[in-house]
């Protein structure tokens, strides 16, 4: 039976979600939440779907809806996931899944309380491509340090710079290039190495007071990783890890399409990656729905732990440098 979802946010997210979703065969979008009525209809047609709700609390009692995929403005997700958690719904939600450690730690607790599970979206760290990258470190020996990069210039700039605020570079909607891009390689090196011992970062503050992007340190026992994000400029390196005995080069950290091997003494380079995934949602799409059919907890619980390290590690670096959300002036 497939799992009967509704969607929070009718952003271009929603639509590779639902697509994706539907691509697995495990998934039926049934709702669709706005709080605009017209815009939740005009979605659900899109979709083919007839159900729509601008109450919140309507769709979250809904008999039909099995989970709700959140993808709204970061600063709205708490809310939202907690009215759906209340609801025994499943919730999936793009990260960054809360703004505060505080948010996270109650709203997991909640889902506990209920049965139900809470997951948040890091689509790269299900893709075959980066599992592929994630296995083959063994090949490198005692390992010496990463560059992982995810720069990449935000149309939305564009409104930045002609004097406007747009929800991603919007700190009082809990914005900023960290938590929406440096979430990336910052999750990717958790899913590698683990949680770091200390963390630096280094931003631009763009015009609306959140950082436009900037490069962030993550230091190991023995090494370190630098990370280079950013949605107001574009880099077009690739990222790598550095080992004794190689190197292993991927394009980059999410979208993975080649994932080489680069042997430190011959200088041969042994290419590991096999074919992306057409859909790049549908890997994390088939994963959250095993976990949901199988009541997989252990795998649950292993997303959640580096969940919580990711969030701890941008609070953190958000602290460093007085990027404020305001829910945190409440």
């Amino acid at each position: 039976m497939a799992i009967n979802f509704a969607v929070i946010g009718t952003g271009w997210i929603t639509d590779s979600f639902i697509e994706s979703a539907h691509a697995t065969q495990a998934w039926k979008l049934t709702a669709v939440y706005s709080r605009k009525a017209e815009t939740a209809q005009s979605f659900a047609v899109k979709h083919n779907v007839t159900a729509t709700y601008t109450s919140l609390e309507s769709l979250c009692q809904a008999p039909d809806v099995d989970a709700v995929y959140i993808a709204s403005p970061n600063s709205f997700h708490y809310e939202q996931a907690k009215a759906a958690l209340h609801g025994k719904k499943h919730v999936i939600v793009e990260k960054p899944a809360t703004s505060t450690v505080a948010e996270f730690e109650s709203l997991f607790a909640l889902a506990k309380q209920q049965g139900v599970f809470l997951i948040e979206a890091n689509r790269h760290i299900q893709e075959r491509n980066f599992k592929v990258l994630q296995q083959s470190l063994g090949r490198l020996g005692a390992l010496y340090g990463a560059s992982l990069n995810y720069a990449s210039y935000s149309s939305r700039y564009n409104a930045v710079l002609a004097g406007e605020t747009p929800n991603i570079f919007n700190l009082a909607l809990s914005g900023g290039s960290l938590v929406d891009l440096g979430v990336y390689p910052i999750a990717a090196a958790v899913a590698l190495f683990g949680a770091p011992k200390a963390q630096s970062y280094h931003p631009i503050i763009v015009r609306t007071g959140a950082d436009g992007g900037g490069f962030i340190t993550l230091q190991y026992d023995r090494f370190a990783v630098s990370i280079n994000a950013s949605k107001i400029y574009t880099s077009a390196a690739p990222s790598e890890v550095y080992g004794e005995k190689g190197t292993l080069v991927a394009n980059a950290v999410t979208d993975v399409a080649s994932v080489e091997f680069v042997d430190a003494r011959s200088k041969t380079r042994e290419q590991l990656a096999g074919e992306k995934a057409k859909l790049n949602l549908q890997e994390e799409a088939a994963e959250f729905a095993r976990i949901i059919k199988e009541r997989d907890g252990a795998a649950a619980k292993k997303l959640e732990d580096m969940s919580r390290i990711v969030i701890g590690i941008t609070t953190d670096l958000r602290a460093q440098n007085g990027l404020v959300f305001d829910v945190e002036k409440k």
